[in-house]
C-alpha cells in the first residue's frame, strides 16, 4: 500500500507484534501504539479514512480456554468498536475471521455456507464477530470477513504458534518435530502474501458484505508436513508424538470457488516449495 502511494496508519498495542517489523516503511506511515478497546482513539484515527483492515485479535486457542473473558473483550468488543465506527465514519472494513468457525466440518472441502460449529472459546469469538458483521452490514456498514485457514510465512509470533513455525524452530535446533496427536489430522496452509492479496482485492472490490474462505483448496497431514521439513533439512530425524491438544480441529480444507468468482483471488504460493526454499536458503531464522 505504501508502494502504491497510499496514506497508511498502523495501530498496534504490540502485545505480540514488533515495531521493528515495520522498519522498511516506518518513515512513510503513521504508527500509533494503541488498542482496539480504546474507542475514543479509534474514532479520532478513523475520521477521514477510506478503509480499515482489522487484523487485531488474541489468537491462541489454548489460551482462550484459560482467559475466555479477555478473549471476548478483545476479539468481540474490540471488533464491535470498529464495526460501530465504520457506520459512524463511513469506511469499509476487511477483517480477519477464521476457518475455526466451522469446527470439525461435516463436509470436505468446506464451503462458506456450511454449518458453523466452533468448539473452543477463540473460535466462538470469531463466530460472534461474524454475527456482528451481519448486524452492522444490515444497518449499512460495508464489511467483508475473510475466513483464514492456516496462515504461514515469516515473522510469525510464538503466540500464534502455527505448527510450521514450531516445526521449523525444532529443526533449527536439530530436534525432532513434535506432533500433537497421531499426525493424521490435515490442514490447508495459505501463505501470508496470498492473504495480503485477498485483503487488498476485497477492499478494492465492489462487494459490500460477504464472508470468504482464504485457503488453497489443498491440504497436507501434520505427519507429512513433519517429514517434508525433515527431508528438506537433510537431518536424520524422526517425528515424535505427544497427546492431542484440547480444542484442536481434526481437518480443514477450503473450497475457494466463491472468492475466486466474486473477488478474483487465488493463491500463488505452494507450501512445499516455500518450505524447501526457506530451509535451504538459511532464512529459517526469520520464520
Amino acid at each position: 500500500m505504501v508502494e502504491e502511494g497510499q496514506q497508511v496508519t498502523v495501530i498496534d498495542n504490540l502485545n505480540t507484534g514488533k515495531e521493528k517489523n515495520l522498519e522498511r516503511v516506518r518513515e512513510k506511515i503513521d504508527f500509533i501504539k494503541g488498542d482496539i478497546l480504546d474507542r475514543k482513539l479509534l474514532n479520532e484515527i478513523t475520521h477521514n479514512v477510506n478503509g480499515v483492515f482489522h487484523e487485531a485479535a488474541l489468537a491462541s486457542v489454548q489460551d482462550s480456554f484459560t482467559k475466555p473473558d479477555e478473549y471476548n473483550d478483545v476479539n468481540v468488543i474490540g471488533t464491535k468498536n470498529i464495526f460501530e465506527l465504520s457506520l459512524k465514519n463511513n469506511f469499509k472494513v476487511v477483517y480477519a475471521s477464521s476457518s475455526s468457525v466451522y469446527g470439525n466440518p461435516e463436509c470436505i472441502p468446506i464451503k462458506e455456507s456450511d454449518a458453523k460449529n466452533p468448539f473452543n472459546p477463540y473460535a466462538e469469538t470469531k463466530l460472534k464477530d461474524e454475527e456482528l458483521a451481519k448486524q452492522y452490514s444490515d444497518m449499512g456498514s460495508r464489511i467483508i470477513g475473510l475466513r483464514y485457514f492456516n496462515v504461514f510465512g515469516k515473522r510469525q509470533s510464538k503466540e500464534y504458534a502455527g505448527v510450521i513455525k514450531l516445526f521449523l524452530d525444532q529443526i533449527k535446533n536439530k530436534q525432532s518435530p513434535m506432533i500433537n496427536g497421531d499426525g493424521t489430522q490435515f490442514r490447508d496452509f495459505v501463505h501470508v502474501s496470498d492473504v495480503v492479496n485477498a485483503n487488498i482485492l476485497s477492499m478494492n472490490s465492489e462487494v459490500k458484505h460477504a464472508f470468504y474462505n482464504v485457503g488453497t483448496n489443498s491440504s497436507i497431514t501434520i505427519l507429512d508436513l513433519a517429514k517434508t521439513i525433515i527431508n528438506a533439512s537433510g537431518l536424520d530425524l524422526e517425528p515424535e508424538f505427544r497427546p492431542a491438544l484440547n480444542g484442536d480441529v481434526d481437518k480443514t480444507l477450503s473450497d475457494i470457488t466463491l472468492i475466486e468468482k466474486e473477488i478474483g483471488w487465488k493463491p500463488s504460493i505452494k507450501l512445499e516449495n516455500w518450505l524447501e526454499s526457506i530451509i535451504r536458503s538459511k532464512e529459517i531464522d526469520e520464520v
